[in-house]
């Protein structure tokens, strides 16, 4: 037992603050990628290759004076932040980040929490955070903040539920919500982006307005609303927004490598699966979560500076009439296409199996992408012309 409690008291510690200092330098790598892709240079005077720019940004922030808006509700907007803040840490706690460790006193999991309900504990605590953006806009007695609020809740429960549909086909494929067994099935076959294909495109278009990223960030769209729900806030307070958002991105990104491609499981390889456990295995494990969360936080800033936003309606519209059936569909689809590959044809979940279902994911891309593509389901307020 104090074993126990050491392990995940350093797991904790270790955990938490990585994701701090790693959203530090994920705000870095953000502004030098969006100026690769315009052709400019970005953060170059603060320390080494402006390496201490996140360091100036934090002090500036501390020193930075702290307003109150006269009419805002003073508890609330002090609360505000801390109620976006915190539930953006607590969401990484059940996700696998490597193999297990071996150490003189046993082996300790590389989780800091293996809770049996797995992912349905991230949907659940990731869902508290829009509570602070509603209660920023509205404890700031602005409208524009108000405005922005009010967004966020509209939006959030827009895409919760296609994101939830979405994670029943991988409960579905998995057969448990506990991560580390999600990511234990993918190595028996192959990993569930193959089998699951459409479910992965669902999720990571949900995760991108559950994060308020472009092209779905109209909670703070700074030509209509100023800033939004934090036009109000300075300082920390404002920081703490801010960090909020790329603990989200960071959680998301871990939870699509682990949901989708295998978490910490190393590709073409099962040496990291077999035999004893060993720092080796465990540091390589390491890097390939992190390199695959890298790529997906990549994605999320490639997207940033790449799409333009949407209007509120066609974000709308996006979720209840495009995400929304095509996650209850394809539900129905995948369901009859296991129960038959299972119980029909005896198979158990391997490559020919995430094959099968491979194939007829693509089709239903195919189709998807096909549909999508020939009219104006997203634009929803264009009216059809007369023909």
């Amino acid at each position: 037992m104090t074993f126990f409690l050491i392990s995940s008291a350093i797991k904790v510690f270790v955990v938490f603050n990585l994701i701090l200092v790693g959203v530090a330098l994920l705000t870095l790598a953000e502004r030098r990628i969006c100026a690769w892709m315009q052709d400019r240079l970005g953060p170059n005077r603060v320390g080494p290759q402006g390496l201490l720019q996140p360091a100036a940004d934090g002090l500036k922030n501390f020193l930075k004076e702290e307003t109150l808006p006269a009419q805002a509700d003073r508890t609330l907007f002090v609360l505000a932040p801390l109620i976006s803040f915190v539930p953006a840490l607590l969401t990484f706690a059940v996700i696998p980040f490597a193999a297990p460790l071996p150490t003189p006193w046993g082996i300790v999991p590389m989780v800091v929490a293996d809770l049996p309900v797995g992912f349905l504990y991230i949907l659940a605590i990731s869902s508290l955070g829009v509570y602070g953006i509603v209660l920023a806009g509205w404890a700031s007695n602005n409208k524009y903040s108000l405005l922005g609020g009010l967004r966020a809740s509209a939006q959030m429960i827009s895409y919760e539920i296609s994101l939830g549909m979405s994670t029943v086909a991988v409960l579905l494929l998995a057969g448990n919500v506990t991560l580390s067994q999600v990511i234990a099935q993918q190595q028996q076959g192959a990993w569930f982006v193959v089998s699951l294909t459409l479910a992965f495109l669902i999720f990571m278009i949900s995760a991108l307005a559950e994060t308020n990223r472009l092209p779905f960030d109209l909670p703070e769209a700074e030509g209509e609303l100023i800033a939004g729900y934090h036009t109000e806030y300075s300082a920390m307070k404002f920081s703490m927004f801010y960090i909020a958002e790329y603990s989200n991105m960071v959680t998301a990104s871990a939870l699509m490598a682990t949901l989708f491609f295998g978490g910490w499981d190393i590709p073409f390889t099962s040496w990291d699966q077999t035999g004893d456990a060993s720092v080796l295995k465990t540091l390589a494990t390491l890097a390939a979560f992190l390199a695959k969360t890298g790529f997906f936080l990549f994605t999320y800033i490639w997207i940033r500076w790449t799409l333009p936003r949407f209007r509120y309606d066609q974000l709308m519209a996006l979720g209840w009439k495009v995400l929304l059936p095509l996650s209850l569909g394809y539900l129905a689809v995948i369901a009859t296409a296991i129960w038959y590959l299972h119980q029909q044809l005896g198979w158990t979940y391997g490559t020919p199996f995430a094959l099968a279902l491979g194939g007829v994911n693509l089709v239903l891309v195919v189709a998807v992408v096909w549909w999508l593509d020939r009219g104006r389901l997203i634009s929803a307020s264009v009216a059809e012309e007369a023909a």
